[in-house]
């Protein structure tokens, strides 16, 4: 079947070199090999996002996982969940079901959680806040450099947790300069790889609290991933190695491109987005100055139909995603992120243009 090019909000277009860097031969879990592999992996990680003291873990699961590692790990008693999108209320659920409580501020769909609106809700009964970076649902792109700076000021020992599923590799977040405990994401969104894998950057601060919370299971048990690198280089359990190779072919990339050309690229690319839509008397669905720089969520003001968009745009090999649950049809949702360029974007856009005679 020919193939369609991926300009959804993941999985993401994985290159030829990535997807061949999986086929090599297979080697143990538990080989002095698999300990260089793993250990170089995040240390590349550590060089590219600039990080000091942070712990940093490659798990083999979806970035959902990290969502029940919060809340058997670093959340004690009780939690803030700042909401405002499906992904940021499924932090919200998921909190509530590894049985914390939880209080939920909620921003109305397609609005930012602003750090005045944060303080209003926290107080010192909270040992957690959660909030989303890019809220994959409505394309919002989050504060979290301002929200880290108000929350430690006045409540230092408050663990942060940043989900950037959808952002981090691509737009520039800094786990430390946020002063984050912990920032989690996924291989199959910015970092343009396949599903599988998931990384977690965590502070020492949130090391240390997992150390003080019961009930951490197994396979989520924070200490446990930690000490078992602190000991051995290596995970606890069998890694999907295969995988690792290619997150080690594209981590040299990225450091090679640089974080900042990175951001600078995808920024690029929301920007030229936001331009064309106006262009074409469309509008953005996000709130003004809040827009993510990863996946452009534009409203469907112009009452067209997205499904027969995408029929048609597969017969020319590519592939944007519909509006989010209670959004299907009322917007789209162009993925610009991981490996495409600019041209490439143009390439789309002019595609749908002709399509939708515009």
């Amino acid at each position: 079947m020919p193939h369609k090019r991926l300009w959804i909000p993941g999985p993401t277009e994985v290159s030829e070199k990535n997807l061949m860097a999986q086929a090599q031969p297979m080697i143990g879990h538990r080989e002095s090999s698999f300990t260089k592999l793993y250990t170089g992996i995040t240390d590349k990680l550590k060089e590219f996002f600039e990080l000091e003291e942070s712990h940093v873990i490659v798990h083999t699961s979806s970035g959902t996982l990290w969502m029940d590692i919060t809340g058997r790990n670093l959340v004690r008693n009780k939690a803030l969940a700042a909401t405002c999108g499906s992904f940021s209320e499924r932090m919200y659920e998921t909190l509530l079901a590894c049985g914390k409580e939880v209080d939920q501020y909620a921003a109305e769909w397609g609005t930012a959680t602003k750090p005045d609106a944060i303080m209003e809700h926290l107080d010192e009964s909270h040992d957690a806040l959660t909030i989303v970076h890019n809220e994959t649902s409505t394309g919002i792109r989050n504060p979290t450099t301002e929200i880290g700076k108000r929350l430690k000021a006045e409540y230092p020992e408050t663990m942060y947790i940043i989900d950037s599923v959808s952002a981090l590799g691509g737009d520039m977040l800094l786990p430390e300069k946020d002063q984050a405990d912990l920032v989690f994401t996924a291989t199959q969104k910015a970092f343009a790889l396949p599903p599988g894998l998931s990384i977690g950057i965590i502070s020492p601060a949130g090391y240390e609290r997992a150390k003080t919370v019961d009930n951490r299971g197994s396979y989520t048990d924070l200490v446990g991933l930690i000490d078992y690198y602190k000991k051995k280089g290596q995970t606890p359990s069998t890694p999907a190695i295969s995988l690792l190779y290619a997150l080690d072919t594209q981590l040299d990339d990225m450091l090679e491109e640089g974080h900042a050309n990175i951001s600078k690229r995808h920024e690029e690319m929301a920007k030229f987005t936001r331009t064309w839509v106006q262009k074409h008397g469309m509008k953005m669905f996000p709130e003004e100055g809040y827009e993510s720089i990863t996946v452009s969520t534009i409203a469907n003001n112009l009452e067209k139909s997205i499904a027969d968009l995408n029929k048609e745009l597969a017969t020319r090999n590519l592939h944007i995603s519909n509006g989010y649950g209670p959004f299907k049809e009322k917007n789209f949702r162009i993925g610009h992120m991981g490996l495409w360029t600019m041209s490439d974007l143009k390439e789309l856009l002019w595609h749908i243009e002709e399509i939708w005679n515009l």
